[in-house]
């Protein structure tokens, strides 16, 4: 254990550890990774669906489709290689109404600009091939979708790490920073951490670990619950493998869909509210402190004025099981609420500005020997390898590697 670190690494989620095998896969620099909770993938990548995302969402140009569609290959091809389970299913995005037709007809062309081969486009009762029990009026077969066991992916990173000398800590949340001379020391309930360099992937905590380093993020993270459903084993008939609506282009979010799992079951969800606490799975998790630094920022306010109703309805939907059964309808009309029982949570850090607006693209700030990594929203976990990649480009430019 060196006295002085030349990378100290904040967070143990897909991102950190990520980034961290690809330094010590180039420039083998001393790096040690603190996670705070006790184990890796406790937040946002243990508690996802589980998709290998394909790219047709995102905006052609911008760092989430770059990233994407690189990361996608290069998540298929690390998975066959070290043996974790996945499977590329393809999903098909289903249009339930008139209205969702020039939205539909957008992504199909936005897959293309980004560079999907084998979309097919499909009429109402063309569906019934890929998904029988489904239903539509048109949809998108997306053929580079799957899914995958990310914990699995993060213990394969964590063994790659470790093997070409890098350290992994858990139980070692920072509390403390401080600069001595030309370090960085981090507190931690395990002692003093000393770095020349640091690199913040903390996640649902990343603004407030840029703002302990004395960096401004110039946003708020503000904690989005997604909940899900499962259906019970006699009902995973309904579903092949991913049915999904077409998204409300105005937020971040894709809308309540099915998921097979790779480890087996069918999800359903997620919805997205408001959340209570920035680890906050269930709705009695209560954080004053969070609540309190959220409702003492603009933006969260001007956010709220224009969403309030998208809000309601998604509590609504949040405690009552008969409108979330009602929202899957839409895709699965032979869904009842005798066919799903509820299953896990996950947290969402969503950024959002002084605007009130939802940061949808990756933001990432650098300072002198720091790199924070401030918004890194789906699809992070499909795009890993190749936002580590670039993160850690960044890293041996700044630290001077």
């Amino acid at each position: 254990m060196p006295s002085t670190y030349d990378i100290a690494i904040i967070g143990g989620g897909i991102v950190g550890l990520a980034t961290a095998m690809a330094l010590t896969r180039e420039k083998h620099p001393s790096l040690i990774v603190l996670e705070a909770e006790n184990r890796l993938a406790a937040h946002q990548t243990g508690n996802n669906s589980g998709v290998i995302h394909s790219g047709i969402y995102y905006k052609p140009g911008s760092l989430k489709a770059q990233n994407c569609v690189k990361g996608r290959e290069a998540m298929y091809a690390f998975c066959a290689e070290h043996q974790i389970a996945h499977d590329r299913c393809g999903k098909v995005i289903v249009a339930t109404s008139e209205s969702e037709l020039p939205a539909l007809d957008r992504l199909y062309e936005r897959g293309l600009q980004n560079g999907l081969n084998g979309l097919r486009r499909l009429k109402g009762e063309e569906i019934k091939e890929y998904e029988p029990y489904a239903a539509g009026i048109a949809a998108i077969f997306v053929p580079q979708t799957g899914i995958v066991d990310y914990v699995g992916v993060c213990q394969a990173y964590a063994s790659l790490i470790q093997q070409a000398g890098g350290e992994i800590k858990t139980n070692a949340r920072v509390t403390g920073f401080r600069k001595a001379g030309n370090e960085f020391v981090l507190t931690t309930p395990q002692g003093e951490i000393a770095t020349r360099n640091l690199i913040n992937c903390g996640g649902l905590q990343s603004d407030r670990i840029a703002r302990l380093c004395g960096v401004d993020p110039g946003l708020k993270i503000v904690p989005f619950r997604g909940e899900y459903y499962e259906l019970i084993p006699e009902k995973h008939h309904l579903v092949r493998n991913l049915i999904y609506p077409v998204p409300d282009p105005r937020f971040p979010f894709l809308g309540v869909h099915f998921t097979r799992m790779v480890k087996g079951g069918i999800e359903a969800g997620p919805n997205a509210v408001l959340a209570f606490k920035r680890e906050g799975y269930k709705m009695s998790d209560i954080s004053l402190r969070d609540m309190f630094e959220y409702a003492l920022y603009g933006g969260f306010w001007k956010m709220a004025a224009k969403y309030w109703k998208t809000a309601v309805g998604e509590y609504y939907r949040s405690l009552s099981k008969a409108a979330f059964v009602k929202a899957l309808q839409r895709l699965l009309p032979d869904l009842t609420a005798d066919d799903i029982h509820r299953s896990g949570a996950g947290v969402r850090a969503q950024a959002l500005d002084p605007q009130g607006n939802l940061v949808d693209d990756f933001r990432i700030v650098e300072a002198a020997r720091m790199v924070h990594v401030l918004n890194a929203p789906s699809p992070a976990a499909t795009a890993s390898i190749a936002i580590g990649e670039s993160i850690a480009a960044m890293a041996a430019k700044n630290f001077n590697l």
